[in-house]
């Protein structure tokens, strides 16, 4: 495509140079030409009128020599001035004087078929003056008259050869001009090929890499321009694209192994139950272990579901204005039963009696049930779990606290991950499955707020997000 672009270019600029040289060389040559010719002419025609004018050249024709000779002198001074021919002709086209002539001629020569009203009504004419000339010449006939009498008139003729010397240097001028301007458009071609073409190759090259499945591959375009930007959303996006390709590989290897799991068990009891191994009176436990499993794919399912959702309606909230304090106490109280066997209390340091928050009640529950499920699980036995609510600047703060295992510093920023499981330090739990903060933290994105953990390992782990304060309680 781009070798393409360039060969248009390479033809535009091609054609435009072509084009411009048989404009010039026709269309402008004839211009240049019409133009001389309007500028020669009308100067000849003003000096023919002046010479006409000339009170010295109403006594022309008296027969004294010495004033013939000077009339004729100052006619080739004239001539030479104007490079051209200078005639006075008697009224029957008789050449009196004829500055080419270095003397006075003894016999006048009579133009035949003179004609004066055979020029036309224009001030100028071109072509052989009668055919008294051999070439084409620009020929101005102004009359001479005295006391409303035609006394003669004055003709001046210029010759072709220097009207077309005059236009072939002005046409050389234009030349290099139009020279030194394609010289410039070359150079305009050349940077647009380095700034815009060159580049637009590489991000080209780039797709097609991206195309093929390299979405590793980097567009080497490092400029700050619109192609640099091109370039570098480019890059950003095949990064992003190859960042979610891993992830997707991750994800349904992470599903395919804790779906595998259960399965093979639930399979694994099924076929013993059906073939013998487990005897009757024994399959009671083993179904209770089935149905546990079963559940845990449930759970599972369901989570990939909820996430699923949020990923498709990122911007779908219900926002009502509640009692964060008392949707505390609910979530805290049904924990009441997990809590008891293993003797960990679950206390609440609440501001106020109440307070407001606008959010998703639905959804600020399910992160108060994850946040806590996930304290008891990594909480030591004998321990306390603290909830704590407060308000700072009008955002409202609530922090889940447990004194468990803790997290690792380097597993920190992944705990957040869909499936991420730090079973090394903080035990494998059967039952997790590695979606419960992922939500959460989906959640409180939704609300456009922020959750954080901090944890020290052989400690514990708190949790903290906000909320927007309600401005005031909902009505009754």
């Amino acid at each position: 495509m781009n070798r393409k672009i360039i060969h248009k270019f390479i033809w535009i600029y091609v054609l435009i140079g072509v084009v411009g040289f048989i404009l010039i060389s026709t269309l402008g040559s004839q211009m240049v030409e019409n133009c001389l010719l309007e500028i020669n002419s009308r100067a000849i025609y003003s000096e023919a009128v002046r010479i006409a004018s000339d009170d010295s050249i109403l006594s022309s024709r008296v027969e004294n020599t010495a004033e013939q000779e000077y009339i004729l002198l100052s006619l080739q001074a004239l001539a030479v001035y104007h490079d051209s021919e200078i005639w006075l002709l008697s009224p029957d086209g008789t050449i009196y004087f004829n500055s080419s002539q270095s003397t006075l001629p003894q016999e006048k020569e009579k133009l035949p078929g003179f004609d004066p009203l055979a020029l036309g009504n224009s001030y100028y004419t071109v072509g052989r003056f009668f055919d008294h000339f051999k070439d084409d010449r620009i020929s101005v006939l102004v009359p001479i008259t005295s006391n409303l009498n035609l006394r003669g008139y004055v003709a001046m003729h210029m010759t072709m050869k220097e009207l077309i010397a005059q236009r072939e240097s002005v046409l050389t001028v234009v030349y290099i001009l139009a020279a030194i301007l394609f010289g410039i458009f070359l150079s305009v071609f050349a940077l647009l090929y380095l700034t815009v073409l060159r580049p637009l190759k590489k991000i080209t090259d780039g797709t097609q890499h991206y195309a093929a499945g390299d979405l590793q591959y980097n567009i080497p375009v490092q400029s700050d321009d619109e192609m640099g930007r091109l370039a570098s959303s480019l890059n950003y996006m095949s990064d992003e694209l190859n960042k979610s390709g891993e992830y997707e590989r991750s994800f349904i290897a992470n599903v395919s192994h804790d779906f595998r799991s259960p399965l093979t068990s639930i399979k694994g009891y099924v076929e013993a139950m059906l073939d013998g191994t487990i005897p009757p009176d024994m399959q009671e436990k083993y179904l209770k272990i089935v149905l546990s499993e079963t559940e845990r794919l449930t759970k599972l399912t369901n989570g990939i579901l909820t996430l699923n959702s949020m990923d498709k309606k990122r911007s779908y909230l219900t926002i009502s204005t509640f009692d964060i304090n008392a949707v505390i106490r609910d979530t805290a109280a049904a924990f009441e039963g997990i809590c008891t066997p293993r003797q960990i209390s679950i206390r609440l340091y609440l501001t106020g009696e109440q307070l407001y928050v606008s959010a998703d009640l639905g959804k600020i529950q399910q992160v108060l049930y994850n946040l806590i499920d996930n304290a008891i699980k990594f909480s030591k036995d004998n321990s306390s779990i603290e909830i704590e609510s407060e308000v700072r600047r009008g955002t409202v703060y609530i922090a889940v606290r447990d004194h468990g295992v803790g997290i690792p510093r380097e597993s920190l920023n992944k705990i957040w991950d869909r499936f991420y499981k730090n079973d090394a330090s903080r035990g494998r739990e059967p039952k997790g499955n590695g979606l419960g903060l992922a939500i959460v933290k989906e959640i409180i994105n939704q609300h456009e707020q922020n959750i954080t953990a901090i944890s020290t390992e052989g400690v514990g782990t708190e949790f903290i997000f906000s909320l927007n304060m309600a401005s005031e309680p909902p009505k009754s």
